[in-house]
Parts: structure tokens; sequence; C-alpha cells
């Protein structure tokens, strides 16, 4: 079905995990191109810190503190949107917790709650937000990662996490189009993402968790997922890097099997310690939308251009090819 979304400056649109990394920065983005936008976020005091500062730039920003694993939380804040703003537009799931731990070295309680913010968190999401979509129609966006393609040693519980929120947009998606619901369903898929996820992180592995190499910057994301709050998009990966990580784990499983849990070795900087507590059960030091550890981040990506704009691609190497065929007629003739 041909969803029709608003220009993003006529949109209201809910943001989970908006009070760090890349919730906080599309947030910030999404206010300051005119959208109307309600923050959610467990951190009330946070939420109350950053829309002070937006409203002193004159944006229209609001905030709602609620557990994304809450689904009766998720469903307040749903209903707060469209009390302060009138309605939903778009809706964004992007909270998410990480685990660095071998799976057998996994606590059963920690995994369980990383479940139920990232798998649940999104469930619950998805719950709240279809009944106000389908009304106007609007945008779904779910913010998995890269690694719901691929199994990632040391981070197992968070790969698992998010291949059940993958298989779940999926599914939905299909279920929603089946129903001729106008809502546009979209899985946006970070590589490594230079947050502070890793700092925020449970952590069993000893020394101080990192991101993923190579690390690109949240705002590349950002710009993504509101592209697909304007453009329908079914999926789109972020960062070239992790989609070739992706593809070599697809085609090469046996070598992957083997290279991956040495290229684990990098998650974690053993001349550090790790930051306590970790935000695994309660929302902690957030405000921050990059890690400071990473100052050479990737600032553009390629592939995710590519990814955002096909036509343009399509029309770009269609001229390269024009271009080239004719550069070989002209030395053939010579």
């Amino acid at each position: 079905m041909n969803v029709a979304l608003q220009p993003l400056k006529d949109q209201v649109i809910v943001i989970t995990g908006a009070s760090s990394g890349i919730g906080l920065v599309t947030a910030r983005t999404a206010a300051r191109a005119g959208a109307a936008v309600l923050m959610v976020a467990r951190s009330e005091d946070v939420l109350r810190d950053l829309v002070a500062e937006l409203h002193g730039e004159g944006l229209r920003v609001e905030a709602k503190a609620a557990d994304v694993g809450d689904a009766a939380g998720l469903e307040a804040a749903a209903a707060y949107a469209v009390e302060v703003f009138g309605r939903i537009d778009t809706w964004i799931n992007d909270a998410g917790v990480a685990i660095y731990a071998k799976l057998v070295d996994t606590p059963l309680d920690e995994h369980e709650r990383l479940f139920r913010t990232n798998y649940f968190g999104t469930v619950n999401g998805c719950q709240a937000a279809i009944p106000r979509l389908a009304a106007q129609g609007g945008a779904l966006i779910t913010v998995a990662s890269v690694v719901s393609d691929m199994p990632s040693p040391v981070m197992g519980a968070y790969a698992a996490s998010k291949h059940a929120v993958k298989a779940y947009v999926d599914a939905l998606r299909m279920e929603l189009g089946a129903a001729g619901m106008p809502i546009s369903v979209t899985l946006i898929k970070p590589s490594g993402i230079d947050t502070p996820i890793g700092q925020h992180a449970a952590n069993h592995e000893g020394g101080e968790a990192q991101i993923p190499p190579p690390a690109y910057d949240p705002q590349i994301v950002a710009d993504a997922i509101l592209a697909c709050a304007v453009h329908p998009r079914r999926e789109v990966t972020v960062g070239g890097a992790g989609r070739a990580q992706a593809l070599f784990a697809q085609h090469f499983p046996a070598l992957w099997d083997v290279l991956a849990p040495i290229a684990a070795r990098l998650f974690i900087d053993r001349s550090k310690t790790q930051p306590e507590p970790s935000n695994l059960k309660w929302g902690v030091r957030a405000g921050e939308e990059r890690s400071g550890e990473n100052p050479h981040a990737r600032r553009t990506s390629l592939y995710t251009a590519a990814s955002l704009h096909p036509k343009t691609t399509a029309i770009g190497f269609a001229g390269l090819a024009l271009a080239g065929g004719l550069l070989l007629a002209r030395r053939r003739r010579a």
C-alpha cells in the first residue's frame, strides 16, 4: 500500500529512548526541523532539562517519563501526545540496552530485562502507536541493529533481541499491509554508532565496553530515521561497513564463526574500568548524544545515502554507464 506521509515540519513525532544517543539526536533534529516532538524515556529529571533547553530555542517539544517495558506507561505516553499535540504522525521505537558478556555468563535476570526493553519495548510501542496512526496514516519506525542480520559473540543476548525485533517488525508489516492500514513500517539497522550505549551497558567481560568499529556518528542514523518519516522505506542499514559484515556472515558462515570471536576482542578496552551502574534496570547518565571516545567517527555513509535515494543513485549509475559507453565508442572509432 502507498502511504502518504506529511512533511517533517507538519508532523507530530513520538520518540522513545529520547534522553541519550540516537534518540536524543533524532529528537533535537526533528524539533529543529519544525516537528512537534514528544520525548519518552525513564529519566524524568533529564527529560525536564532537555525540554527546557529546546523550549529555550522556541521549539515544540514535550516529554513523558515511561519505561518502554511497561505497556501501560507507553499507552499513557501515546495518549499524552494526542492530548498535547492532537495526533501522532510518526512513532519511533528507539529505546535499547546492551549487555557485554558471553551467553553462558549472562545472568538470567539481566537477559530477561534486556528482552523486556529491546523486544517487548518495541512490541509495547507498536501496540500504543498503531491505533493512533491508523486513523490518518503515518510512519512506524523501529531502530534495531545490523546484528539483527548476524550473530555477535560477547553481545549475544543483544543480538538475539535484535533478531527478535526484526522478525516482529517484518511480520507486523505484512499484517498491517494485508489489513489495508495506511501505516509505513520501517526497520532501521545501525552499524556501530558512537553513542553512550557501551558506557551504559551491563558488562561482565572486564574493562570498558566499546562501540564495535568502525564507529559512525549518530547524526547519520537520525537523518535516516527522519527521512523514513517522510518517504516510506521498508528497511535501511546505516553504515556500509556493517552491511558488509552482515553479508560476509550470511555468505561465509563457517568463516564468520572463526573470525567473529577474534573480532569481539575489540568490544572491550581492558585498560579502562566500566562505569557503574548500568542502565539495564534504571535510567542513568542520560543526556549525552555521543560517547566522547570516537572523535573521528564517520560522519557520512555513501551506502546509506544510496539506500535512501535509490532513484537518484540509479540515475547516477545509468549516467556513468552511458558516459563510459560513449567514451569507449569514441576510442573504438579513433
